[in-house]
This record gives structure tokens, sequence and C-alpha cells, in this order.
């Protein structure tokens, strides 16, 4: 008498790449941890207008004049309070694939929309620190370094998965080992106009 065979469903789940889940846990944790500090900034810059903050090192590396601008303040309250609430969705489903979750396609679309409004605002609020003005905000910048290979990756998640059609799925996976390079150009834009329009790496010596 012969053993059942194991059916498919007995089968262990097939690993998924470690790659994706970490970046959204630390990219997410950073960007936590800039929105906590730009947090703890604001109050302290309202119980004192001239208050020394930690991230302030000159006139053009500081968060104190991003945190009193209109900018810093785009939807009525403090945009670091949006980050508290936005950055922690990163992580929970950076652990839900670690702990081989599976996601609905439509899961994937609000989550890439959310990542996108957040690259989006990410990008604008750089342009305002940088052109309107004057400076580079060293919590902000961090969130600029996190938010960027998290919205990479994402896209490119979801292109490779088919949930946006065959032809961009295969430009999904053409695309995803350039993550890196892709990211590091996204910095070199950001970084290298704040340099060309500010001259950080002069004020600081």
């Amino acid at each position: 008498m012969t053993s059942p065979t194991p059916t498919a469903a007995a089968a262990p789940a097939s690993r998924i790449p470690l790659a994706l889940p970490i970046l959204l846990i630390v990219g997410g944790l950073a960007g936590l941890i800039a929105a906590f500090n730009l947090t703890l900034d604001d109050l302290a810059l309202l119980k004192n207008p001239d208050a020394a903050l930690s991230c302030s090192v000159n006139a053009f590396i500081q968060c104190g004049k991003n945190i009193q601008s209109p900018q810093g303040n785009v939807f009525g309250f403090p945009n670091p309070i949006l980050g508290l609430m936005m950055f922690p969705a990163p992580i929970a489903v950076g652990v839900g694939l670690l702990a081989r979750a599976r996601f609905a396609a439509w899961f994937w679309w609000l989550f890439l929309a959310g990542m996108t409004f957040a690259m989006g605002f990410v990008l604008w609020l750089a342009s305002e620190s940088i052109f309107s003005l004057h400076t580079l905000c060293p919590w902000c910048a961090l969130v600029y370094l996190a938010v960027t290979p998290m919205w990479f990756a994402t896209v490119l998640h979801v292109f490779r998965e088919g949930y946006a059609g065959t032809a961009l799925a295969k430009v999904g996976r053409v695309l995803t080992p350039w993550i890196p390079l892709l990211t590091i150009l996204v910095y070199l834009a950001i970084f290298g106009t704040a340099q060309l329009q500010l001259g950080l790496l002069q004020s600081l010596l």
C-alpha cells in the first residue's frame, strides 16, 4: 500500500525575496524617526520661538525655517503629524511580507497610491525648501532618503507581479535590479540641486 501523495496545499509556501520587506521596514522606521524628531522640534518652537534645535547647523542647514513656514503646515497642521500617521504603513506591510502574507491586487494599488502621494509630496517639499526657503532640513532629508527607494520598489513590485498588465510586468522585471541606481539618481538630483543653489559644503567650512 503506497502512502498518499502530499497535496499542493500541504506544500510549504514559496519564499519571497527579502529585499522588499526589509526596505519597507527600514525605510518606514527612518521616516518615522524623522517625523518624530520634527514633531519634537515643532513643539520646542511652540514653547520658545528662539529655541536652539539640534538639527540647525547654520542658516542653510536647519529645520526651524521649514517647520515655521506655510510649506511646513500644508494641510493646516504640521507636516510631521502626517508622517507619524503614514510611516507605520510600510513597516506593517514589510512585517506582513516577512510573515509570508499575500496581499490582494487592490491592496497593492492602494499602497502604491499612498507611496506615490508620499513621493510627490517629498519632491515638492524638497523643491520648496531649496528654491523658496533656501534651506536643507536634515530631518526632512532623511525622509527624502527613506521614501525614494520605497516608492521605486513598490512601483516595480506592482508591475512585476502583473497587476498592471503583461507589458509592464516585463518592465518591472527588467528595472527591479536597477532600483539602487534609480534611487541614487534621484538623490543626486535633490542634493546636487541643493548644493548648487545653497552652497552647502561651502557653508560648513
